[in-house]
């Protein structure tokens, strides 16, 4: 039986600050094979969920370099696996920029709605929101000072665990 437990924002907010110009040697670094975005994001999802889907392929979760699934470290698999996850693990919803907070995604496209990037919100301001990332290493960068066509917010809802 799955039982609701809280997304632990301010756990994120610490793994972001701690980790976003590092990197957590527990983790491959992605940053030569595409990105490290969202594995990034996805450690930090975690740090605030401490919870893994280990549903093999569609699930989310990081056990080493070559036992994860695609979705703890590709941006449209992460977006995928949150937005559908009816299972234990973290779940979220697509929303607007004015109704995320920090511990949530925000992923980057191009024109042609392909999403190559997953920042993690750290700080929101009424003037912008703040950002940690990896590959392009950043920490409360303003969303505003990336270039991108479109942008999509991923609310993380809660955390859902097995009793």
């Amino acid at each position: 039986m799955l039982m609701e437990i809280p997304y632990n924002r301010e756990q994120v907010s610490e793994y972001a600050k701690t980790w976003a110009l590092l990197r957590n040697r527990a983790f491959m670094n992605f940053d030569k094979m595409g990105g490290d975005c969202t594995n990034f994001a996805s450690q930090c999802i975690y740090a605030g969920s401490r919870i893994m889907n280990y549903t093999p392929v569609f699930g989310w979760y990081y056990k080493g370099s070559n036992d994860r699934t695609p979705s703890w470290s590709g941006v449209e698999y992460l977006y995928n696996f949150l937005t559908t996850n009816k299972a234990a693990g973290p779940y979220a919803e697509q929303t607007d920029r004015n109704s995320v907070e920090v511990g949530d995604i925000v992923q980057l496209g191009n024109v042609e709605n392909h999403f190559y990037h997953s920042p993690v919100i750290v700080d929101i301001t009424p003037e912008d929101i703040f950002i940690a990332a990896h590959t392009y290493d950043a920490y409360m960068r303003p969303l505003s000072s990336y270039l991108y066509s479109t942008a999509r917010f991923l609310h993380i809802v809660g955390v859902r665990k097995y009793e």
